[in-house]
């Protein structure tokens, strides 16, 4: 993905090449990632333990994730996805700068009615870090192609991916 209206690069997903508050770490190797799915993504991509540093909502509270061994801890963490995922690249930078870590779903909807932003998919990050791994995992090889819109939305469906927007209340 290009900035707008320049030749420069900006992200490949799901490596951000601008600063984000998602922050991967292998060793003395570090990445930023454009979202909670994203930097799960380039966990699977690497194929190493490593770190994600982030914060809670993108507010005050810092979490750090571990993944090593297909697994992500701590395992009793959320994901939010406000964006419909067969929506999300209508506006993939909207999207990527919602898709948040939370400490639960009770977080997730507090957050969501203070910030005007609709609850949507609430996944356990442990499916996430299988959407990222299917959906990412095998970028790095020479036989990659990029997945049709049909094979997309099957995996959306087959991982649970495919709900409905709950609108919040909001003073409008």
């Amino acid at each position: 993905m290009l900035h707008p209206n320049s030749r420069r690069v900006w992200a490949i997903h799901p490596f951000s090449l601008a600063p984000t508050p998602f922050l991967v770490q292998s060793g003395a190797r570090k990445w930023w990632g454009n979202c909670a799915w994203c930097s799960l993504g380039i966990a699977a991509l690497i194929d190493a333990p490593c770190t994600i540093t982030t914060s809670l909502g993108a507010e005050e509270e810092r979490v750090v994730i571990s993944v090593a061994n297909g697994r992500a801890s701590p395992s009793d963490l959320v994901v939010h996805f406000p964006i419909p995922m067969r929506r999300a690249w209508d506006n993939v930078v909207y999207t990527c700068s919602t898709m948040l870590v939370f400490r639960d779903e009770s977080q997730v909807r507090e957050w969501s009615l203070r910030h005007r932003i609709d609850v949507g998919d609430i996944q356990p990050i442990g499916r996430v870090f299988e959407f990222a791994r299917r959906w990412y995992g095998d970028h790095l090889r020479a036989d990659w192609r990029k997945k049709s819109v049909d094979e997309a939305h099957a995996l959306f469906a087959e991982l649970g991916f495919d709900h409905a927007v709950v609108a919040t209340q909001r003073d409008e």
